[in-house]
């Protein structure tokens, strides 16, 4: 399973799929993440956390955890 997290900076991903459940769930959608979206991954900060995306046009930071949820391809 490859998620959110592992791409390299640099790198455009679709979402494949989001994991976890309830209001986490809910937010990460609400932030324009859902199935078949291009991501591009545009920074990661030196401890990991937060990383910044592109998501349909605008810049979205993401922490690890959530990162993890989204499962690409």
């Amino acid at each position: 399973m490859n998620t959110l997290k592992n791409v390299k900076i640099g790198e455009s991903v679709r979402v494949k799929r989001l994991n976890g459940e309830g209001p986490v769930r809910r937010r990460i959608m609400d932030m324009g993440i859902t199935k078949g979206v291009e991501i591009t991954v545009r920074k990661v900060a030196p401890l990991g956390d937060p990383i910044e995306v592109t998501v349909r046009g605008y810049e979205l930071s993401l922490r690890k955890a959530d990162a993890e949820m989204i499962e690409v391809e």
